[in-house]
């Protein structure tokens, strides 16, 4: 990992469009400072596209998705996407005609049937894994599951080692988080849900692009993003997990959490200053 102010000038300025994660690289001790919604405000009024990608479930989601001044939010993994009509400024001010549009990868009667699966699978990790315990945030919860390790409770790593285990076991994808455990059922992720949503909204092809967008996040669940986008970042906490990452994110930066998002966004914003 390259410090944030190696990224090239060059590079930064053919940015259009950013993913971030929002746990522990918006979020500061649990909550996203007002610096740095302002600065999801700032990318925005800049002209770049702004999509945070999240482990989160949908229903914590939607005030974000309301307020904040984002293209749209994709949670669960990448399972679905929340999108505000008639957003009227850069800095999240809305119309009160705006309203929430919900959309999904996976057909209702799917999410249904994997629903219904999932909540058994849950049963299981918190009746076999000691001191497991279902996310707070799993009522607001579609299309996957989360078992807690680090929010509200804490798992030694060789008890969410286990928690993955099973979730496999049970044919689910799983994934760790710097909070939550999270698994699913189907074939998205962060990286897929990412690619959906630039053609859900702008009609584009992701993949043609890869080298426009940048990617900002923190933890083991990020690593096939920041393989992905030749822009990766991680904020400096990224450094807890290095050992167990696989892909490293090509930068970091100087500070942790929201502050060192916020570095991110004004080297971007420093490509756009005019004189």
């Amino acid at each position: 990992m390259r410090p944030l102010l190696d990224w090239p000038e060059a590079d930064r300025r053919q940015i259009i469009g950013v993913f971030t994660d929002i746990d522990d690289t918006l979020t500061t001790d649990g909550h996203v400072p007002a610096s740095t919604v302002a600065a999801l405000g700032a990318l925005k009024a800049a002209g770049l596209h702004v999509i945070p990608i999240t482990g989160r479930p949908v229903g914590w989601s939607e005030p974000f998705a309301a307020a904040w001044p984002v293209d749209a939010i994709v949670a669960e993994n990448g399972a679905v996407a929340l999108t505000l009509q008639n957003k009227n400024s850069a800095f999240g001010n809305t119309d009160k005609r705006s309203s929430l549009s919900k959309i999904y990868q996976q057909d209702a009667a799917t999410r249904e049937r994997n629903y219904a699966r999932m909540q058994e699978v849950a049963a299981r990790v918190v009746r076999e894994v000691p001191g497991a315990t279902v996310s707070q945030d799993s009522i607001g919860r579609e299309t996957d599951i989360a078992i807690d390790h680090s929010e509200f409770t804490h798992l030694p790593p060789e008890r969410i080692a286990q928690a993955v285990q099973i979730m496999q076991s049970e044919g689910m994808n799983a994934t760790v988080s710097s909070i939550h455990i999270n698994g699913w059922y189907g074939d998205h992720n962060k990286l897929a849900g990412a690619r959906w949503i630039v053609r859900e909204l702008f009609g584009r092809d992701l993949s043609l692009e890869m080298d426009r967008w940048a990617y900002v996040g923190d933890s083991t669940n990020d690593q096939l993003m920041f393989e992905a986008f030749t822009h990766s970042v991680g904020v400096a906490n990224i450094r807890r997990f290095e050992s167990q990452l696989t892909h490293l994110p090509r930068y970091i930066t100087p500070s942790e959490r929201g502050a060192g998002f916020e570095e991110f966004a004004q080297a971007l914003l420093s490509t756009r200053v005019r004189p």
